[in-house]
């Protein structure tokens, strides 16, 4: 199930449910729960420490069973995700320089 709505094709929301829905594509085997293990991993609140704790996320739905079994039987299609990553626009400033958000602490963060 995609949760973003394709309300804008063209605008940013437009574009970012657009690669959700082709990334979703690229999961050839258990792909819904290898889609809310992916939401799950890149919407949480806090680092990632197990597993376990990573199926008790929201936008995890399902039991700490489903994904386990997706990480053992699932699949992704490499070859569509490159293509579908390719495709990404890359951001811009107003003058064409390419935005890119980078970190750059000196701060040791080994659970970053």
């Amino acid at each position: 199930m995609i949760s973003v709505p394709d309300v804008d094709p063209a605008g940013a929301l437009g574009r970012l449910a657009g690669f959700r829905a082709e990334f979703h594509r690229c999961l050839t085997a258990r792909a819904d729960a290898l889609f809310e293990l992916a939401d799950a991993v890149l919407c949480g609140d806090t680092p990632v420490r197990s597993l376990a704790e990573l199926s008790l996320a929201g936008q995890h739905r399902r039991g700490h069973g489903a994904m386990y079994a997706a990480l053992n039987r699932g699949r992704i299609d490499v070859d569509r995700l490159r293509t579908a990553l390719s495709a990404v626009p890359v951001p811009r400033a107003a003058d064409g320089r390419i935005v890119l958000a980078v970190d750059v602490t000196c701060w040791l963060r080994p659970e970053a």
